[in-house]
């Protein structure tokens, strides 16, 4: 048996425990933990879809730009909540633990923790652009909210419903288009 083999076996162990503490980090976690359904849960299926995809790049040793796909998946859904960057990357990071924890249980395999360099290696090339993709995303975030308010079109608490907005041939008592 060797370390890929181990990685393999332990796969759905690990990916479960994963998203387990990654879901955990929100306030509605239990709701997320619910089901597996993108649909009916986004929040959980992608995490839980993308947190898959990336164990399988990690373990193979893939090329750090195929990382960027299921961590924007992640990162997307992170940016938007209220999660400081450490917070909102602090998940990925976690998976390098829960592999050790996993093989250490197992005495047959206890002896690959001492291998996990390569796999630990991409761990952190992995956070480090869940942290460039969360920061852009905030930054696409904050100015799509500076040119709502420098066009005016930010919507207070007091203003129409948003869309109402897009009937543009709707015309208010005053004459001014809606």
């Amino acid at each position: 048996m060797d370390l890929a083999e181990a990685f393999r076996n332990y796969e759905d162990k690990i990916v479960d425990q994963w998203v387990d503490y990654t879901l955990s980090s929100y306030k509605s976690s239990t709701f997320f933990k619910k089901g597996p359904d993108k649909f009916s849960n986004p929040v959980g299926g992608n995490t839980r879809e993308s947190l898959g995809q990336l164990y399988k790049l990690l373990t193979k040793n893939a090329d750090p730009k195929e990382f960027v796909a299921p961590l924007d998946q992640i990162m997307r859904i992170r940016s938007i909540q209220e999660f400081t960057a450490s917070e909102a990357v602090a998940p990925i990071h976690a998976v390098k633990h829960i592999t050790r924890d996993v093989l250490a249980k197992d005495s047959e395999r206890k002896q690959f923790i001492a291998d996990l360099y390569d796999f630990e290696f991409a761990v952190d090339l992995a956070v480090l652009a869940a942290f460039d993709l969360y920061s852009q995303c905030r930054e696409r975030l904050y100015k799509v909210r500076i040119k709502e308010i420098k066009t005016g079109t930010i919507i207070l608490t007091d203003s129409k419903c948003p869309s109402n907005l897009l009937d543009k041939d709707k015309v208010d008592p005053v004459g001014f288009p809606t």
